[in-house]
């Protein structure tokens, strides 16, 4: 749905919460709690879905009679689609998950040509707005621990301009703009501002990586530059970057500074813990987010700096072998916008707050995106009143703290 703040962005939810892999589960899904969640948050409004689809449910999707008929679906009931979300390839829920949530990542064919049908199909699937472009969030690269060197990095961007040329084709067919928005997260290839920025400067916007563009598309220099610029940029995941300490000011100013567009903003928390001394008490009230599904990467902040946990269990033994130094973690693990208090820890909800502010001044990006994909392994007391009820309350917070409710 649009929202009544500077450059009117458009406000939605993941739809990777529900769990389903198959394009009949994801149509169910549809019937059954976007269309509950629009009656309860935009009841006479048009109301956008950010869609998930894994790669089986692509395919399918992408049968001429399964899209005609999705697109008559979302006339019907006064929906569109404006973002997919195109990270988790595979299973996505009910199994262990963990680091395979980034394979096939952008060393791998498969990631490419996954990738384009997805491109393809939002393409199809924008309304005809001149001022609605589509994004595609992905991997931010591959895990870090994956990348051995140079080499493999010049082989993600390698794939990364080859989508780029499906882009061109897919803009000159349909004249539909639809960006590719990489995703930094912890403990990944693109972890980092920095990083993110450095990768963009030295692999997809350099002098090569234009001509290597100009040669698959058929374009001019400067036409391929400009192309790089508008259809590749990153997904500002909120959650990602207040747990690697980034202050979303900074990050949106070096992200502006670099050129480098920002395809879609995720609004998502995840937990603040101070921890005092060795502090078993909090160890232990921990230990139930340390699920066995998902990935729960841990940045530490102490005196000494910024020490890096892959997941939330690695970083509890460490921390019942050292010397007990005060110290903070932030950890990934997507907790309800809603809950500033989950039981004795914090989320991350003064991030948001901060990020929120500068989004009522500006518009850093127009897809606005609620993405608090673990409710079925929160712990049970934080997810007691339905699934619909939980997103359309953080639907409406995020909607009171655009138009300045505190």
């Amino acid at each position: 749905m649009r929202l009544s703040s500077p450059g009117h962005p458009h406000l939605t939810y993941c739809t990777n919460i529900h769990p389903g892999e198959t394009w009949a589960e994801v149509r169910a899904n549809l019937e059954r709690y976007v269309l509950a969640v629009r009656r309860d948050v935009a009841p006479d409004r048009r109301f956008g879905v950010g869609l998930r689809l894994s790669a089986q449910a692509a395919a399918t999707l992408a049968e001429p009679a399964e899209l005609e008929a999705f697109r008559g679906f979302l006339a019907t009931h006064g929906l569109y689609v404006f973002t997919i979300n195109g990270f988790p390839y595979g299973v996505f829920h009910g199994a262990r998950v963990k680091e395979e949530v980034y394979l096939p990542d952008w060393m791998d064919e498969a990631r490419l040509v996954y990738t384009d049908r997805l491109a393809e199909l939002l393409a199809a699937l924008l309304p005809d707005e001149p001022d609605l472009d589509g994004s595609v969030s992905t991997v931010p690269g591959a895990f870090k621990a994956r990348v051995a060197g140079e080499a493999d990095a010049a082989r993600m961007a390698e794939l990364m301009l080859r989508h780029a040329a499906t882009l061109v084709r897919v803009r000159e067919r349909t004249g539909k703009i639809v960006c590719l928005a990489l995703e930094p997260e912890p403990c990944c290839h693109l972890e980092t501002v920095a990083e993110t920025v450095a990768f963009f400067e030295r692999h997809l916007f350099s002098r090569a990586a234009t001509e290597r563009l100009a040669a698959l598309a058929g374009l001019g220099h400067a036409e391929a530059e400009a192309f790089l610029r508008r259809h590749l940029g990153v997904c500002f995941d909120a959650c990602h970057m207040a747990v690697e300490f980034e202050e979303p000011g900074a990050a949106l100013d070096a992200f502006q500074a670099a050129g480098i567009r920002v395809g879609k903003i995720q609004i998502s928390a995840g937990l603040a813990v101070g921890l005092g001394g060795r502090d078993p008490a909090a160890l232990e009230a921990l230990r139930p987010f340390a699920e066995g599904v998902y990935l729960h990467q841990v940045v530490e902040r102490s005196p000494g700096g910024l020490t890096r946990f892959v997941d939330l269990p690695e970083a509890l033994a460490a921390a019942g072998h050292d010397g007990g130094e005060r110290r903070e973690w932030r950890i990934h693990f997507h907790v309800p916008l809603f809950r500033e208090r989950l039981g004795r820890f914090l989320n991350t909800q003064g991030y948001l707050r901060e990020l929120l502010t500068r989004l009522r001044r500006e518009t850093p990006s127009r897809h606005l995106e609620v993405e608090t994909y673990t409710w079925d392994v929160l712990p049970e007391e934080y997810r007691r009143e339905g699934i619909v009820g939980d997103v359309a309350r953080e639907l409406r917070w995020v909607i009171d703290r655009m138009t300045g409710v505190p």
